[in-house]
C-alpha cells in the first residue's frame, strides 16, 4: 500500500523555499519545508497484517510585520504544497501577520552562517528496503514463537524527515533526520499474561527481533506464578524505558519563565529558580546533545509555533551540548532569547534528544541480583498514561503495564498485579539509589513524539504504588 501526498510535479523543497522567500512583502520571513516519507510493517498473532511507505510535504511560512508597538508574527502552515499554493500561503501569513498585535516573544531573525551541504538537494527518503534484513528475522520470530505457544503482535515504523529552512536574513539550513521505532508485545494464548519489548533505530540495522523475542519468552515465564501484592512503597528497579518517559516529562515541564514566576517544580521558594540546587546525591547528568553518537538531532531550532520553551524567532539558532542537570545540581532549563532575557538565565532552546548518566556500570540483570534482599522488590516493564497532578511538584500518577515482576533475594520469581503509581520525576532523582549503565532506549509513553533517549535503570527503595490496577 503506498499513499502519495507530493504531486509529481512538484518543485523541490529547496526552490519551494526560495521561492516563498521572494514572494514575501513582510519585513521579515521564515519558510520551513518538511519533507517526509515513512514505511512500516504491522503484525499479529505471529503474521504480518499490513505494511505501506507513505510521502508527504508540509510548508511553513512565517511573516513577521514591524509596527509602532513592535513586531507581530503570522504563521501558516499546509500539507501537500504545489507551485501554485505558494503564493496564497505567503499572504495568508502575511495577514496572519497584520492582524495580530506585537509578538511578546518577538526578537530580531537570527543571521550568519554558512549554507547546509546538501541544501539544494533532493530530500533524503525511506522505503520498505529500511526493512530487508529486519523483516526475514521478524518471520523467523514467528516460527518460532508459533511453536513455543507465545503470539506476536507489534510494528516497526521507519520515517525520515528533510527539513529545509530559509529566511529573509541569509539562513539556509537543511536537516535529515530517521527516525525507526519498533514495539513487540507477546502474549499467552489465554491473553492472561503479556510483556512488552520496544527499541528505537535509525536504521533498523542494529535490532535483532529475536533477541527481542527472547527476552520476551523469559517474561512470560516468570508470569507462570502470580502473586496478587497489595498498594504501599516498594523497592523498585525501573528500567530505561520508564526513567526515559519520567525524565521527557521533566524536560517539558522545565521551561525557565514558568519556573522564575513560580509555577513549577523549578521555583524557588520567595522568588527566582532552582538552578545551582542540588537535586541528587548521586553524579547524575542530565543532557541534551545535537551530536550524540545513534542520537543525532537536529543541531539548529526548527520552530513551527512560539510556545512556553520556543519561539518562531529563534529558527536557525545554533544548537549545543547542553546539560540540564551536572553531577546532581541543577545546571539549565529551557529558554528561547525572549524568556532569558526576562529571567536572567543562559540561552538554551530544546533539543530533540535527552541522555541521563551516572557513571554506572550495571546492568539491569546485575541490578536485580542485588535487589529484593530485605523485602519483596519489583522490577517493572514500563509505564503507561502518565498524567500531571501537581505542577508545583511536577507530581504524576500513572499506570504499569506489560509485567510487573517480583524480585526476592536477588531473583525473579514470578509476577504480580499492576499498579497505579503517584510519583515525581525531580523527587525520584533524589530518591534513588542506585544507577546503572546508560543505553539506548525507547520511552514507551511518548514514543509518538520523542525517541532518542539514552537511559541507565534506576533503583528506588520506596517507590510509590498507590492503588492496585486490574490491567494486564
Amino acid at each position: 500500500m503506498t499513499a502519495l501526498s507530493v504531486p509529481s510535479a512538484s518543485p523541490a523543497p529547496h526552490e519551494v523555499v526560495e521561492r516563498a522567500l521572494e514572494l514575501s512583502r513582510a519585513d521579515g520571513c521564515v519558510v520551513i519545508a518538511d519533507e517526509e516519507s515513512a514505511a512500516n510493517l504491522r503484525w499479529a498473532g505471529n503474521a504480518l497484517t499490513t505494511n505501506g511507505v507513505t510521502r508527504g510535504r508540509t510548508l511553513t511560512v512565517i511573516a513577521t510585520v514591524d509596527g509602532a508597538e513592535g513586531t507581530a508574527s503570522g504563521v501558516v502552515s499546509r500539507a501537500a504544497v504545489t507551485d501554485a499554493d505558494i503564493e496564497p500561503l505567503v499572504r495568508a501569513a502575511e495577514e496572519a501577520a497584520r492582524s495580530a498585535g506585537p509578538a511578546e516573544d518577538a526578537q530580531p531573525l537570527v543571521t550568519g552562517g554558512p549554507a547546509s551541504t546538501g541544501f539544494t538537494e533532493a530530500p533524503a527518503e525511506t522505503s520498505s528496503a529500511v526493512f530487508a534484513s529486519f523483516a526475514p528475522a521478524l518471520g523467523e520470530s514467528f516460527a518460532r514463537a508459533r511453536a513455543e505457544g507465545r503470539e506476536l503482535y507489534g510494528f516497526a515504523h521507519h520515517r525520515m524527515v528533510s527539513t529545509y529552512l530559509g529566511t529573509s536574513t541569509g539562513l539556509r539550513l537543511r536537516h535529515d533526520q530517521p527516525t525507526g521505532t519498533l514495539e513487540i508485545n507477546a502474549k499467552s494464548p489465554d491473553r492472561g499474561r503479556s510483556a512488552w519489548a520496544g527499541r528505537a533505530t535509525r536504521d533498523f540495522a542494529d535490532v535483532d527481533p529475536q533477541a527481542l523475542d527472547a527476552e520476551l519468552a523469559r517474561r512470560l515465564g516468570w508470569a507462570g506464578r502470580q502473586v496478587e501484592l497489595p498498594a504501599g512503597r516498594y523497592e523498585t528497579l525501573l528500567p530505561p524505558s520508564a526513567v526515559a518517559d519520567l525524565l521527557i516529562y521533566q524536560l517539558w515541564s522545565s521551561a525557565g519563565r514558568d519556573a522564575a514566576e513560580g509555577r513549577t517544580v523549578f521555583s524557588r521558594p520567595g522568588g527566582g529558580t532552582r538552578v545551582g540546587e542540588r537535586l541528587s546525591e548521586l553524579p547524575l547528568t542530565l543532557r541534551s546533545d545535537p551530536g550524540a553518537p545513534g542520537l543525532e538531532a537536529a543541531p539548529f531550532v526548527i520552530a513551527h509555533s512560539s510556545g512556553d520553551d520556543a519561539s518562531v524567532f529563534d529558527n536557525g539558532l545554533p544548537l549545543a551540548a547542553t546539560d540540564w542537570i551536572r553531577d546532581g545540581e541543577l545546571r539549565r532549563l529551557l529558554t528561547t532569547r525572549h524568556s532569558a532575557g526576562l529571567t536572567g538565565l543562559p540561552v538554551a532552546p530544546g533539543i530533540d534528544n535527552l541522555l541521563l548518566d551516572a557513571g554506572g556500570t550495571a546492568s539491569l540483570e546485575e541490578m536485580v541480583a542485588g535487589a529484593g534482599h530485605d523485602g519483596p522488590a519489583l522490577l517493572l516493564t514500563c509505564l503507561w498514561y502518565i498524567r500531571e497532578v501537581d505542577p508545583a511538584t511536577l507530581l504524576l500518577t500513572g499506570l504499569t503495564r506489560d509485567g510487573v515482576y517480583l524480585v526476592e533475594k536477588g531473583e525473579v520469581t514470578g509476577a504480580v498485579n499492576n499498579f497505579r503509581f503517584n510519583e515525581s520525576p525531580v523527587d525520584l532523582l533524589g530518591r534513588a539509589a542506585e544507577a546503572g549503565r546508560s543505553e539506548r532506549t525507547l520511552p514507551r509513553e511518548w514514543s509518538d513524539w520523542f525517541t532518542r533517549a539514552a537511559m541507565p535503570p534506576l533503583r528506588v527503595p520506596d517507590f510509590n504504588m498507590s492503588s492496585v490496577s486490574r490491567g494486564v
